[in-house]
């Protein structure tokens, strides 16, 4: 999987229970996919696989292969720090640090050794027009990131993602806690941003995986049932399970 971002038979255990199985799944360049299942079925539990953050749960063992580039990113030689700047997060809930606007997007370029104001200053900015903020808040970036509305504490979470330069970002249901005309700025900086680097999606909002995505894949009890172009998984999908799903019979 030379010069690609996927995973090779990836499980992820919780002690003995097997949440994720098997699971092989590829992720297009300047692509959205969207991961959409019940509660329940290992979405996001595969989604934080791909950056390594189940490491931090201490009963969580992950099996099978991360490729990006040739590289496998399970191997326990992988330097977790340098994956989590090549592949951003962004969760459920907005989590700015205590910090201003400018220093939560200054974190990690500082955190890597840049110490130049002019070269943070700029990244600063350009992060926060990527994530469609800098003009509502390019006057007030010294006062608390916690000033901002909920809408704008994402936004600002995303900001601070793309200011290390990654080339994946994650998204764990970024839109579920907000209003709509958040969500939909929100959705509209995913369209943008795929231009750029490749996201991956959780989503529970089955509309929203329709518009924001290209391909989409269906979990279900730990398996990847079906991935296709979403177009075709929401119009002609080809596994009953998916169908039922998508049309509302159950979960």
């Amino acid at each position: 999987m030379s010069q690609a971002f996927g995973t090779e038979h990836l499980s992820v255990f919780y002690g003995d229970f097997e949440a994720v199985k098997g699971i092989s799944l590829e992720f297009p360049a300047q692509s959205v996919t969207a991961l959409i299942g019940p509660s329940g079925c290992g979405k996001s539990t595969f989604l934080r696989s791909l950056n390594r953050m189940n490491d931090t749960i201490s009963q969580a063992r992950t099996t099978g292969h991360i490729w990006m580039n040739g590289s496998d990113l399970n191997d326990p030689a992988t330097d977790v720090i340098k994956l989590r700047q090549q592949i951003g997060m962004v969760w459920q809930k907005p989590n700015p640090f205590f910090k201003s606007i400018y220093n939560n997007i200054a974190f990690g370029p500082r955190y890597r050794g840049m110490k130049k104001k002019k070269q943070l200053d700029e990244i600063v900015e350009n992060s926060l027009r990527k994530a469609a903020l800098w003009d509502e808040v390019k006057d007030r970036l010294n006062e608390s990131a916690l000033s901002l509305s909920g809408g704008q504490q994402q936004r600002l979470c995303i900001a601070r993602a793309l200011s290390v330069n990654p080339n994946i970002l994650l998204l764990d249901e970024p839109a579920s806690a907000l209003d709509p005309v958040s969500t939909g700025k929100i959705e509209e900086l995913i369209s943008e941003l795929k231009n750029e680097l490749r996201i991956v999606i959780v989503t529970h909002n089955m509309q929203q995986a329709a518009r924001v995505s290209d391909y989409t894949a269906y979990f279900y009890l730990g398996k990847m049932i079906e991935r296709d172009k979403t177009d075709k998984i929401f119009t002609n999908p080809e596994n009953k399970l998916t169908q039922d799903y998508i049309s509302g019979r159950f979960g």
